[in-house]
């Protein structure tokens, strides 16, 4: 017994100077320690869910593909999860559609989600639905999707993830006032944690004006000028996710040097899933950086030249630009 006792103790012994020797050169030799690995975040442009089973095809083997990947943390949709009009057959389909995704699913609402009236005009063209018809398209997303709110945050690898919805019957995606008051209170509250921010809309002049719709009023997010005002006021946010303008990696402003807006955020553009191929962004959360990669789903393969890095950037206690 005292033989078997002198051994465990000489053992810890020995591993205890191991273990010391191995801190003493790993500060002395500059050893670095493992990186913990990094949250995972799946974003999804503008699905648009059909219903039509050949037409979503390409759409669920996407879902399929991420359902595949054991390190997805979450999967953000970033609007237009309904096809046209928002009705509640749409929402049917669209719950129907997402039930088949095996990761944490936290969507924002789109245009095509709330602003529309169910019944087309007599040229059977879209027509904008009356506060009351907006405010229960709403109450469906949420019921939809299990939602207590249409707009809300999340904390994530150590970020504040801000999921916004557009609720005014303004502009396609638009803020109400409630909605400044509320992100202005969540961004107030905790301005030390690096903050990304998902919406609908991009921010103004993050693309070039490849076609005749980008960076016009109703392809932008606003209030744009309350926008630029709400965040000046916090450098905690540096990232903006949106969707909306169909955006596709064939496109060069898809990730260039435009998409900084003022400076400091980083916009990250998304494609519509309504297509021949599908892309998705991955946001690869680090403790002092996010990696996004783009992933063609059609050839099975992802882009590294589409691939960037967007470090953190040191928080100011006030930025002006």
């Amino acid at each position: 017994m005292k033989s078997n006792h002198r051994h465990k103790t000489l053992r810890c012994f020995f591993l205890a100077v191991s273990s010391l020797l191995l801190l003493l050169t790993t500060a002395v030799c500059g050893v670095p320690a493992a990186e913990p690995k990094p949250s995972h975040l799946v974003v999804l442009g503008d699905p648009h869910i059909s219903g039509n089973s050949k037409q979503d095809a390409k759409k669920m083997a996407a879902i399929n593909t991420i359902n595949s990947w054991d390190d997805v943390a979450m999967v953000i949709a970033v609007g237009d999860l309904c096809r046209q009009l928002g009705s509640d057959q749409e929402y049917e389909t669209a719950k129907a559609f997402f039930a088949a995704l095996k990761k944490p699913f936290y969507p924002i609402a789109g245009n095509h989600d709330f602003i529309y009236d169910d019944q087309l005009d007599a040229k059977d063209r879209k027509r904008r639905a009356d506060a009351p018809m907006r405010q229960a398209k709403l109450d469906m997303f949420q019921k939809s999707f299990g939602l207590q709110s249409s707009s809300y945050s999340i904390k994530a690898g150590g970020y504040l993830l801000v999921l916004l919805s557009p609720e005014s019957g303004g502009h396609l995606t638009e803020l109400s006032r409630q909605q400044l008051a509320w992100l202005q209170a969540e961004l107030s509250r905790d301005r030390k944690t690096p903050t990304i921010v998902f919406f609908h809309a991009p921010l103004a002049g993050t693309l070039d004006n490849y076609n005749k719709n980008a960076n016009t009023a109703n392809f932008i997010a606003q209030p744009a000028a309350a926008i630029h005002d709400m965040l000046s006021a916090h450098p905690q946010v540096f990232m903006w996710v949106s969707g909306h303008t169909h955006t596709s990696p064939a496109e060069p402003s898809f990730a260039s040097s435009v998409n900084l807006y003022a400076g400091r955020i980083t916009n990250i553009h998304n494609s519509n899933m309504n297509r021949k191929n599908v892309w998705t962004n991955s946001l690869f959360l680090y403790r002092d950086k996010v990696v996004v990669k783009t992933f063609d789903h059609d050839q099975g393969a992802w882009l590294p030249k589409l691939e960037r890095t967007i470090m953190i950037p040191p928080l100011a206690k006030h930025a002006v630009f």
